[in-house]
């Protein structure tokens, strides 16, 4: 699928970590529990990581005063330790919206650029809804470090 401008999502965050710490906390289960959700008010209950080009991810966010769980899922296409990461990005229960995640990690002189860009959205809404989350999780990852 041929990327649109208009449905691409970049953000770009520096960490005050080495890029082999910032890339661990993306691949680590027990550290996408602590940061991987969309706001202070949610957890990470299930963080399943399974690292390598073919092996699937699972990731459910909940409020921690909800019962809601929102779970996103897929598969690895790319894991260059410790540079990129390339996986699809499906929400459980709306497969057909599979969009794609590129994650490149920087190494600067004392911490680590982590330019994220999300593409084929099938909205600008949708595009927008995920910046939201990325920017808390991207918050929350900063405070690990």
């Amino acid at each position: 699928m041929i990327s649109n401008p208009e449905t691409t999502l970049v953000v770009k965050r520096t960490f005050s970590a080495s890029r082999d710490a910032v890339f661990n906390a993306w691949t680590d289960p027990n550290a996408l529990k602590q940061w991987f959700h969309a706001g202070d008010d949610m957890t990470t209950p299930i963080h399943e990581v399974d690292l390598r080009v073919g092996g699937k991810y699972r990731l459910g966010m909940q409020a921690k005063d909800g019962d809601a769980l929102y779970v996103v899922h897929g598969t690895y296409r790319e894991v260059q330790r410790p540079e990129k990461l390339v996986y699809t990005w499906s929400w459980e229960g709306q497969e057909a919206a599979e969009t794609l995640v590129t994650v490149l990690f920087r190494e600067l002189e004392n911490s680590t650029e982590v330019v994220l860009t999300h593409e084929q959205f099938p909205s600008v809404e949708e595009r927008d809804k995920h910046h939201e989350g990325w920017r808390a999780c991207f918050k929350q990852l900063a405070e690990m470090f």
